[in-house]
This record gives C-alpha cells, structure tokens and sequence, in this order.
C-alpha cells in the first residue's frame, strides 16, 4: 500500500522495533465498513458515505464512558495499525515535491496515530458501543481515547488553508 516514491526518506531505525516507553493501551477497536481498499481519506468524505460506525470500548473501561453522552461529537484517537512507521519524508501522488510527514496528513508516520472527530450518536456504557456517524478509519483499528469535542474549547478561532489537503 505505501510504495517508495521518488524524493522519499526511511529513518535509520523503524519505530516499530524499538523498545516501547509510552505503555499504550488499546481501550476498544472501530467497526467500521471500510477495507484498505476503499477507506475515505478524511472525515469530511467519510460522513458523505452516509456510512455509519461504531466503537466497542473493552470492558475495564467501559465505566469511562459515564458523561460522553452530553457531548455532541467526540474526538477519537486511533493507533493507524497498518502503516508504515519508517517514512519520514513523502511525496504524495497529487503533489509536485516530497514533504515531512509533519507537514502531511498521511497515516505513515513514526507513531501512526490517527484523529478523527464524528458525530457521537449513542452511548451504551453495559455494552461499550459507541455509535457514530462515520468514520475515516479501517474495521478493526485500535482504538488509544476518546474524548468529548466542544466547539467552544476545540475549534481554531480562525483556521486557514494555505494550500491543497494533502493526506
């Protein structure tokens, strides 16, 4: 899925071989419809599909969930299970030269670690189903955190883009 383009850079050491120090855990996993092969590339298309998913929180932390409910749409971070974790320099295929992966959307980086706010549309703490509008992320993928979005905290006051989105 992530060939070598021209003008593209490996680290010298894969981050997945080396020794763990942030002691992640996996709270749940993303149920969603989408395969490697047709994911959408954003939340924006993701919520176009008209797709909905859902998050199974793992029993210890299913009492976490008390008071998300009040939240009209959660943040989401993910662990992007199937990317490569030593590209640190990448040419998109639309983009005329290679950029850092800090400066791309992309889910190839040194920590794979995905972001995605949807529309929470229910709560159900016994079960730890979470049901959402949709979702930009493959069946299965690890789920790190939830947290409740509110625009009054969350939203950049004035967001621009100064150039094409480029995952």
């Amino acid at each position: 899925m992530f060939e070598m383009r021209g003008g593209e850079k490996l680290l010298e050491a894969d981050p997945a071989t080396l020794p763990p120090d942030g002691h992640i855990v996996f709270i749940g996993r993303i149920k969603s419809p989408w395969t490697r092969e047709d994911c959408p590339k954003n939340m924006k298309t993701a919520g176009e599909t008209g797709q909905p998913a859902t998050l199974t929180i793992d029993a210890p932390y299913r009492q976490g969930l008390a008071g998300l409910e009040r939240a009209s749409h959660v943040i989401i971070l993910s662990w992007l299970h199937h990317a490569p974790r030593n590209l640190i320099v990448q040419k998109p295929r639309h983009a005329a030269e290679a950029k850092g992966v800090f400066g791309l959307r992309s889910p190839a980086r040194p920590n794979p670690i995905g972001l995605h706010v949807a529309k929470l549309v229910a709560v159900d703490i016994g079960t730890g189903r979470i049901d959402l509008n949709a979702i930009d992320a493959l069946d299965g993928t690890p789920v790190i955190d939830i947290k409740p979005y509110f625009a009054s905290v969350d939203a950049a006051p004035v967001a621009t883009v100064t150039g094409r989105d480029e995952r």
